[in-house]
C-alpha cells in the first residue's frame, strides 16, 4: 500500500500555515494509485475542508493535531442531511462521500474550532436574525428551495447558517473511524449518513456541555455499525441514531438497522444512547450493553412525535449504568424541540388520525439495568393514544431517586401537552402491557404512576 506524509505536498505544522491545498494534492495523489495512507506527524496542522476518496486511511499520528479555519466561506455547499432533511449544508471539516474502503485513525486529534462557530451562533440569536442575510447563508437558501417549511430540531435552519460536522461519511461502505480524539465540533461531530458497514471503536469526543448541537455520534440511516469502547462528553446527545424527519424521510425510506453499542462511557449529554427525534424511516435490530451512561440528563432517551413517522422496533438495551441522570429512562412520542406552538394538535391528549407520519415504538427491552440519584424522576413511557407503545419489556433493574434535588418530574424529558405531575416516579402513559419484572424504585412515595 502506498504510504505517503503530508510534509512531501508542502504541509507545514506551525498552527498558521493553511494546508487545506496540501491535503488535496496528497489525497488527489493516492486516488491517482488506487488508494493508499496519507500520514500526519505531529505538530498543528491548519486546513481547511478535507476529502478522502477510495481505499484510503488517514494516520493521524500521537502529537499531531488537525484544526480548522473558521471561516464559514471556506466550506461551500455539499449534499449532506441536516437535521433529518436532505439538504446542502456546510462542507464538513473531514469528509468521506461516495467511497468504499476509507479509514481514519490514530491517536491524535481533530480539532473543530468551534468556539468561534458556537459565537456566531449566539450572535445571530441575540440579534434576533429570522432570515438569510449572510453570503454563505444565501448561497444555501438557494440550493434548499422551501426551506422555510423544513423540519428541524432547533439548530438553525430557518437561517440557512448549516453548520459543518466535524467528521462526516456519506453514502459509504466499510468506514472505520478508530482511535483519535474529537473536539470542538462546530455541530455533530460524526454523522455516518447512508452508509454501509461501518466501524467507530476507541475513539474520545469531548465538546463542552454548553456547545450548542454538539452531538457526538449521529448514526443517520446506516446499516451494519458497530459502536465499541468509545468515550463521549458533548453538549447534545452522546451516541445517537436516527432515519430522516417527517415526509423527507419517508420519501428517502432508509432505516437504520442493525446497530450494536458496546463497552461506551458516554457523560453530560441530553441523552446518552439516543432514538430520533428524526424516526421517518425507522430503527430496528440495535443492541446496546455494558455501557456506563451516568452524568447523562437521560439515559436511555427514544423521542419522536407525530409527524416524524416511523417504526421503532427489536431494540435491547442491556446492562447500562445511569447514575446521577436527571431520568434514566425517557421514552417520549410528545418531544417538543423545533415546534413553537405548544397548542398543536402534535401535542393533543385525544386520539389523532393515524397516518405514514405516526411514529410506533414496539419490542423493546431494557435488561439489568440500574441507576442512582435520578434527579426528576424514576422513568418516563409517554406512547401516543392512537400508537401506544408495545411489547414493551423492563426486567432485573434497579432505580433510586433523589428527593433531596429540586428538580421537577416533568424535566424528565423535553416535551409539550402533559399534564403535571409532582412525584418523582416511574411514570407510564399509553403503553398498555408493558412488563415490569424484578424492577425495583427506591425514594419516591408512589412508585408507579398509570396513566
Amino acid at each position: 500500500m502506498l504510504e505517503i506524509n503530508i510534509r512531501d505536498f508542502g504541509g507545514k505544522s506551525d498552527g498558521i500555515f493553511d494546508n487545506t491545498a496540501a491535503f488535496k494534492a496528497a489525497f488527489d495523489e493516492l486516488a491517482k494509485n488506487g488508494g493508499g495512507k496519507l500520514v500526519i506527524g505531529s505538530g498543528n496542522w491548519l486546513t481547511g475542508p478535507i476529502d478522502l476518496v477510495d481505499n484510503s486511511t488517514l494516520e493521524i499520528k500521537e502529537g499531531a493535531e488537525l484544526t480548522f479555519i473558521t471561516d464559514p466561506n471556506a466550506y461551500p455547499p455539499a449534499f449532506t442531511r441536516w437535521e433529518g432533511v436532505e439538504c446542502y449544508a456546510m462542507h464538513s471539516l473531514v469528509r468521506a462521500a461516495n467511497c468504499e474502503n476509507v479509514k481514519i485513525t490514530g491517536n491524535g486529534t481533530i480539532n473543530g474550532n468551534g468556539s468561534d462557530w458556537w459565537g456566531i451562533v449566539k450572535a445571530k440569536k441575540v440579534a434576533g436574525q429570522s432570515k438569510p442575510i449572510a453570503s454563505y447563508e444565501l448561497a444555501l437558501a438557494k440550493l434548499n428551495p422551501g426551506y422555510e417549511n423544513q423540519p428541524g430540531g432547533g439548530g438553525g435552519r430557518g437561517i440557512q447558517f448549516l453548520r459543518p460536522c466535524l467528521v462526516e461519511f456519506v453514502h459509504c461502505k466499510h468506514a472505520v473511524l478508530e482511535g483519535v480524539q474529537l473536539k470542538n465540533s462546530p455541530f455533530w461531530t460524526v454523522h455516518p449518513l447512508y452508509t454501509d458497514d461501518l466501524t467507530i471503536q476507541n475513539i474520545t469526543i469531548e465538546n463542552p456541555y454548553t456547545a450548542p448541537n454538539t452531538d457526538g455520534i449521529d448514526v443517520d440511516s446506516c446499516t451494519n455499525v458497530n459502536i465499541l469502547n468509545c468515550h463521549v462528553a458533548v453538549g447534545d446527545d452522546g451516541i445517537c441514531l436516527k432515519s430522516g424527519s417527517g415526509a423527507d424521510g419517508i420519501r428517502v425510506n432508509k432505516p437504520t438497522a442493525n446497530v450494536t453499542i458496546k463497552d461506551c462511557t458516554v457523560r453530560f449529554a441530553h441523552g446518552g444512547i439516543v432514538f430520533g427525534s428524526e424516526t421517518a424511516a425507522g430503527i430496528q435490530h440495535v443492541k446496546a450493553e455494558n455501557c456506563d451512561l451516568s452524568g447523562t440528563d437521560r439515559g436511555i432517551r427514544i423521542k419522536s412525535r407525530r409527524g416524524r413517522g416511523g417504526d421503532l422496533y427489536d431494540i435491547e438495551l442491556k446492562n447500562l449504568v445511569m447514575n446521577d441522570t436527571l431520568c434514566p429512562i425517557a421514552m417520549n412520542m410528545y418531544y417538543k424541540c423545533g415546534v413553537n406552538d405548544i397548542n398543536s394538535p402534535l401535542f393533543s391528549l385525544d386520539k389523532q388520525p393515524v397516518t405514514s407520519e405516526t411514529p410506533r415504538i414496539h419490542d423493546v427491552k431494557i435488561l439489568g439495568c440500574s441507576g442512582k440519584n435520578c434527579k426528576a424522576s424514576a422513568g418516563f413511557i409517554v406512547g401516543l393514544p392512537e400508537m401506544p407503545i408495545e411489547n414493551l419489556e423492563i426486567r432485573d433493574c434497579n432505580f433510586t431517586t433523589d428527593e433531596t434535588s429540586e428538580r421537577s418530574p416533568m424535566e424528565s424529558d423535553m416535551f409539550y401537552g402533559l399534564p403535571e405531575v409532582s412525584v418523582k416516579s416511574f411514570r407510564v402513559r399509553n403503553a398498555p402491557g408493558a412488563k415490569f419484572e424484578n424492577v425495583v424504585i427506591e425514594g419516591p412515595k408512589e412508585t408507579f404512576i398509570y396513566e
